[in-house]
C-alpha cells in the first residue's frame, strides 16, 4: 500500500518522497569526501560550485562526489560510465547532496547544535564491522574497514558526526507525524475508484525515416550526441591458478617425519582396552552388596533395579583413564578386574556405590611403525599440502610486494599464464555479449577494475585449495567510439531519434483532434501509418494495488493521476514511441468508516508526512543560510568529467 501511495496519487505529499532529505543526506554520505583522489586545480570557472551561508562547495569537493558517486552507482550497474552518469542527472544530484550536506552542518553550528567527538567515538563502538573476533571494538579492524574504503579516520569521523546532526535535527521534526481521519478516510477510498480509458502506443519505429540518410546528417547528429555512443571501460585480464600440485614432493612427508608424528601420538598406537558395562548406582554399601548378590544368584540386573525403583544404565567403549575421570579410581579399578559376564565388586564414587556387570571387553593390540605407517603418511600429506599451499601463497604474496611481475612469478613457479578477451566490468566480453570471462575470474572480477596495470595481485578461490594470481594488462577507458567505426549504429540511432520526434508530432495531431471532439480512435485512424491496437482499460485502483509487486507500466500510473475526460500524451521508455492515455470515466464506491484501509492508510501516511516536515525543513535551513551556485564551474565541472577540456 505504500508503493501505491508513492508512485500512483502524484500528490505533493507522494512527491515529497521521492526527494526526502534523509535520502540526499545518505547519498552525500556515501558520495562525498569519501576518496583519497587528488584535488583536482585549475577548473574554469572558479574554484567553487557553490557558497553555503559562508561555506563553500570547491570544484574538487564535487569532482570527488561525483566520482565516488559513479563508484557506489557501478556496485548495482558496473558498466555505467561517467557520461551516462551525468546524462542522467547523477551531477545534480550529488550537488544538491552536496548542499544539503553543508546546509545541515551549518544550520547545526548556528544553532549550537554539535556532535562532540566522544559522541562520535560512542558511535564507533556500535558498529558491527569495527569489531573483533571477541566482539568488542577493535582498532585494527576500524582501520582495516577505512583502508578498504578509502576513507580517512577524520573524514569517518566527519560523516559520522553529520550523521548524528540529521539525528538530532530531523527526527524531531519528522517523529511522530500522523494524518487526519478525513485524509485518511480519502486516500483509503481511492482504492475503490474505477478508471477506465484507452492506451494507444505510437511506436517510434512506426514513423522513422526508411531512405538512405546523408553521412554529413549522420555526423552532425553524432557530434549533438556523442554521450549516446560511448564505448564502455574494457579490460584485458591475465591469470594463473595454482593448487597443491605445485607444491611437487614438498607435500611427501619424509620417514623422519612419519618417525616423530608416531613417537608424539604414541599413546594412541598403544595397547588398549576399552568395556562394556551395565551399571546401577545407589546410596549404601550395604544396597549395593545385596544387588550383586541376587545377579550372582541368577536375578536379572535389570529386573533387580525395576524392583528398586532405578535404572540399569548401559555404558560402551570406556577405557579406564575414562571411567576414572567420569567416577573414581576405586570404581575403574573394580570394573577392569571383573571378567566378562561377571558383576564387580560395589566401588564408590562421589555419586554413590555402583554396581556393574560386564558386557563386553574390547581389546586392541598395539600397533607398530610398520603398521600405522600408511595411516601417518596420509595425515602429513594432507597437513602438508594445506600448510604448503598457504606458505606458497605468501611467497608470492611477497615476491609481488617487492616488484615481481606476474610473468616472473609465474616463470619461477611453472605456472600457466592465461590472458582473457577484453571483458567489461560485469563479466561480459566486450562486443560478445554472450560470452563472458572465466567463472573461475568471478571473484576478483571487482579488484580487476580498481587496479592499475601490472600490478598482480593473489586472490584464495573457494575452499582455500586453489589460488587466482593475476594482473590487468591492458585498460582501454570508457571513451566516445570513432564515426567510421559505428556509422551503422549512428545511423540506427538517428532513425529512432528521428522517429521519436515524429511519434511525439503524431501524438500532438491526435491529442489535438481528441480535444476538438474527435474520438480517439477516428484520431488514430487518420494517421498515415500502420499503428497498433489500442488497449482498452477498466481497473480500480485496488486491483493495481495487488500488482505492486510487478512494476506498473508507466502509461497505466499515468491514467490513475489524470482527470476525468482528458486525454494525455506519455514519452515512452528507451526510445519505444509515445503513449497517448484516454481517461473516459471514473466511479467511485463508497467505503464502510470501520474499514480497515482507514486505519491502514492513516499508518502507512504517517511517515510519509513527516518526511516531508524532513523535507520542507532542509528548504528552510537552505533559505535561512542562504544558497549561491556558480553554474560556470559546475558546467566546468561536467566539462572536466566527460573528459571535454
Amino acid at each position: 500500500m505504500l508503493q501505491f501511495f508513492r508512485n500512483m496519487f502524484k500528490t505533493k505529499l507522494g512527491l515529497a518522497l521521492a526527494l526526502v532529505f534523509l535520502g540526499l543526506i545518505a547519498l552525500a554520505f556515501a558520495s562525498a569526501d569519501v576518496s583519497s583522489t587528488g584535488t583536482f586545480g585549475g577548473v574554469a570557472g572558479g574554484d567553487r560550485v557553490a557558497v553555503v551561508g559562508d561555506q563553500k562547495i570547491g570544484t574538487s569537493d564535487l569532482i570527488r562526489a561525483a566520482n565516488n558517486g559513479l563508484d557506489r552507482v557501478r556496485q548495482d550497474r558496473p558498466t555505467i560510465t561517467m557520461q551516462t552518469f551525468v546524462a542522467e542527472k547523477g551531477l545534480e544530484q550529488v550537488l544538491d547532496a552536496l548542499i544539503d550536506r553543508f546546509s545541515l552542518k551549518g544550520f547545526a553550528q548556528k544553532y549550537g547544535i554539535r556532535a562532540g567527538a566522544n559522541l562520535v567515538n560512542s558511535e564507533i563502538r556500535t558498529i558491527p564491522a569495527f569489531r573483533g573476533p571477541d566482539g568488542n571494538f577493535s582498532e585494527t579492524a576500524y582501520r582495516q574497514v577505512l583502508a578498504q574504503q578509502r576513507i580517512t579516520d577524520a573524514q569517518a569521523r566527519d560523516d559520522l558526526g553529520t550523521s548524528l546532526l540529521s539525528q538530532q535535527v530531523f527526527m524531531p521534526a519528522s517523529f511522530g507525524a500522523t494524518v487526519p481521519q478525513k485524509l485518511a478516510y480519502r486516500y483509503a477510498q481511492l482504492f475503490k475508484e474505477r478508471r477506465q480509458g484507452t492506451i494507444a502506443l505510437l511506436p517510434s519505429a512506426a514513423y522513422a525515416p526508411k531512405g538512405p540518410v546523408s553521412d554529413s546528417t549522420l555526423k552532425a547528429f553524432y557530434d549533438s550526441n556523442r554521450a549516446l555512443f560511448v564505448r564502455p571501460e574494457r579490460r584485458v585480464i591475465r591469470f594463473a591458478t595454482f593448487d597443491a600440485a605445485a607444491l611437487g614432493d614438498r607435500v611427501n612427508p619424509t620417514d623422519a617425519e612419519i618417525a616423530a608424528r608416531y613417537e608424539r601420538d604414541k599413546a594412541q598406537y598403544a595397547a588398549s582396552e576399552t568395556r562394556n558395562f551395565t551399571q546401577i548406582i545407589v546410596p549404601t554399601e550395604a544396597a549395593a552388596k545385596s544387588i550383586r548378590q541376587r545377579v550372582e544368584g541368577g536375578a536379572s540386573l535389570e529386573a533387580v533395579a525395576r524392583e528398586a525403583g532405578l535404572r540399569a544404565a548401559p555404558v560402551t567403549d570406556v577405557d579406564r583413564k575414562a571411567l576414572t575421570g567420569q567416577a573414581s579410581e576405586a570404581v575403574a579399578k573394580a570394573y577392569f578386574s571383573a571378567a566378562r559376564g561377571s558383576v564387580a565388586q560395589p566401588a564408590r564414587s562421589s555419586l554413590g556405590w555402583h554396581v556393574a556387570r560386564i558386557d563386553a571387553v574390547n581389546s586392541k593390540p598395539a600397533r607398530t611403525l610398520a603398521q600405522v605407517r600408511g595411516e601417518i603418511e596420509d595425515a602429513l600429506r594432507t597437513e602438508k599440502r594445506s600448510t604448503g599451499l598457504a606458505n606458497l601463497a605468501i611467497e608470492i604474496e611477497d615476491q609481488i610486494s617487492d616488484g615481481a611481475t606476474l610473468s616472473e612469478i609465474a616463470e619461477e613457479r611453472g605456472l600457466e599464464l592465461t590472458t582473457t578477451q577484453p571483458a567489461l566490468a560485469d563479466g561480459r566480453i566486450y562486443r560478445s555479449p554472450n560470452e563472458t570471462l572465466p567463472a573461475i575470474l568471478a571473484p576478483a572480477l571487482s579488484t580487476a577494475f580498481q587496479m592499475e596495470e601490472e600490478e598482480p595481485e593473489i586472490a584464495p578461490l573457494a575452499g582455500g585449495q586453489d589460488y587466482l594470481v593475476y594482473e590487468v594488462s591492458d585498460i582501454t577507458p570508457a571513451a566516445t567510439a570513432p564515426f567510421g567505426d559505428i556509422k551503422e549504429v549512428v545511423a540506427q540511432s538517428w532513425r529512432q531519434a528521428e522517429g521519436m520526434k515524429a511519434a511525439q508530432a503524431a501524438a500532438d495531431r491526435i491529442l489535438k483532434k481528441v480535444r476538438s471532439g474527435t474520438t480517439l480512435a477516428a484520431a488514430l485512424a487518420a494517421e498515415k501509418v500502420a499503428l497498433p491496437s489500442p488497449d482498452a482499460v477498466n481497473l480500480t485502483r485496488e486491483q493495481l494495488a495487488a500488482e505492486r509487486e510487478r512494476r506498473i507500466p508507466p502509461p497505466l500510473a499515468l491514467l490513475f493521476s489524470m482527470a476525468e475526460g482528458t486525454t494525455k500524451k506519455l514519452e515512452g521508455p528507451n526510445k519505444a514511441g509515445f503513449y497517448v492515455v484516454n481517461l473516459a470515466d471514473v466511479t467511485m464506491d463508497n467505503l464502510a468508516k470501520d474499514d480497515p484501509l482507514i486505519a491502514q492508510a492513516r499508518t502507512q501516511m504517517g511517515p510519509l508526512l513527516g518526511d516531508e516536515f524532513a523535507k520542507q525543513l532542509s528548504f528552510a535551513m537552505r533559505d535561512e543560510l542562504g544558497v549561491e551556485r556558480n553554474q560556470s564551474a559546475i558546467d566546468a565541472v561536467r566539462k572536466q568529467l566527460l573528459g571535454e577540456n
